[in-house]
């Protein structure tokens, strides 16, 4: 199953794309809410229930202690979204200033991100806010890009709104970048469209160059509810917004086994040593000389 990251250049909806997919999925999901600017979901859907005493940042200490123990914790921290706890939550920072604790964390949470989907079946959803930049790069601390980069899927969060295309298109770029150098490929950059604006899907696309991979509507109701919490709306599971997200989350699970396929059976790239030799036998079939006989 996929792992999938939810990402945005400002607030888009990005945590409540993420709980909707969560929500809506078929089988067992885990949502990582790994935002380094903090949670909002403790606060926001489930109402202050879940105290600090849960959550990302009791993960740092535990790895440090090691791969047992963070394994351990995670497991201890999850907290179910729905009465059969097959939807389950990370719950984020309650403090920002906790994400510093979280540098040596990343790469190792994204390892049970990977078993989760890999080994468990489960959808993983993370869900990792707003991007922060340094120098033309992602900031090293301000955002979890060891998650990123483990990812099936990195998904920009946009709205089809003039102000959201330009603040997006800034962060096309060093995401293509950083998929290229250490994730899995500019293929697994793709947009996840906000219907909200007078763009459509195909030119959100074409303004950023980058595959709209799945829609969701705006729908106020469902949003308010995901985001404020109190009492859930009527015909909830009948929603715009949720049953949109089923199919999305159908979409997405398609175009990541798609991807893994294509990568699975790509040639090799050739070796330094390799390269070196088919250039000089091209060289000498252009005329460009060699050892004579």
């Amino acid at each position: 199953m996929p792992v999938t990251a939810l990402v945005s250049a400002k607030s888009a909806g990005v945590t409540t794309s993420a709980l909707a997919l969560a929500l809506s999925s078929g089988r067992p999901t885990t949502l990582a809410e790994c935002d380094p600017a903090g949670g909002t979901i403790r606060s926001g859907l489930l109402q202050n229930q879940v105290g600090a005493g849960y959550g990302l940042y009791h993960l740092a200490q535990a790895e440090r202690v090691g791969p047992d123990a963070l394994a351990n914790a995670f497991a201890a921290h999850l907290w179910p979204l729905d009465g059969d706890g097959h939807r389950q939550l990370l719950p984020g920072l309650t403090d920002p200033a906790q994400a510093a604790a979280l540098g040596r964390t990343w790469p190792a949470l994204s390892q049970i991100m990977r078993v989760l989907a890999d080994q468990a079946g489960q959808d993983v959803f993370i869900d990792a806010g707003r991007l922060a930049l340094d120098a033309g790069r992602l900031h090293p601390t301000l955002t979890p890009a060891p998650l990123l980069h483990q990812a099936d899927l990195v998904l920009l969060v946009v709205r089809g709104t003039d102000q959201s295309l330009t603040l997006a298109r800034y962060l096309v770029e060093p995401l293509r970048i950083e998929l290229a150098e250490h994730g899995s490929g500019l293929d697994a950059l793709g947009l996840l469209l906000i219907e909200s604006g007078p763009y459509r899907a195909h030119q959100v696309a074409e303004s950023l160059k980058v595959p709209v991979m799945a829609a969701l509507p705006f729908d106020a109701e469902s949003a308010t509810y995901l985001t404020q919490g109190g009492p859930q709306p009527r015909r909830w599971a009948r929603s715009p917004l949720l049953q949109h997200a089923r199919t999305a989350a159908r979409q997405l699970e398609a175009v990541a086994a798609r991807l893994q396929t294509q990568r699975q059976y790509a040639p090799e790239p050739a070796s330094t040593q390799l390269a070196g030799v088919l250039e000089r036998l091209n060289h000498q079939r252009r005329g460009g000389g060699g050892p004579r006989g």
